[in-house]
């Protein structure tokens, strides 16, 4: 079982900025790896869609999230970036946009240490743009 706690949400005027954390625990022993580390949103009415992600390569024997990924819609404005050692996950927004107005959640791919994936979600933030 992954904990994963979103804040930093708010309301701010188009082309400003915002950073979201998203602080993680596990009880020890549970998780083998984590994979995937990533921001998704979520507008009303509306699926939820990948914002940016940190994704590591299962093929080696340790965490190395060399791979990001960004939604085309957020690319050059947003950046996805982890604390090891605070175990936390952030989202910096810059040059918000109205149309960035969603609920954000914290996601996490998970290996357990008996070999079965697991997919974890936080309880979401609201993040508000006005124009």
């Amino acid at each position: 079982q992954v904990q994963l706690v979103e804040s930093g949400g708010g309301l701010v005027q188009a082309g400003g900025s915002l950073r979201l954390s998203c602080t993680y625990s596990y009880a020890s022993g549970t998780i083998s790896r984590i994979n995937v580390m990533a921001w998704y949103r979520q507008t009303p009415g509306n699926e939820r869609e990948s914002v940016a992600a940190l994704t590591s390569d299962v093929l080696t024997a340790y965490e190395d999230f060399t791979t990001t990924s960004y939604a085309l819609s957020v690319k050059g404005r947003f950046t996805i970036s982890r604390d090891n050692a605070k175990n936390t996950l952030y989202l910096q927004m810059n040059s918000l946009k109205p149309e960035d107005t969603a609920v954000y959640y914290c996601n996490f791919y998970v290996l357990s240490t008996i070999g079965d994936w697991h997919n974890y979600w936080g309880q979401g933030t609201q993040v508000t743009v006005s124009s």
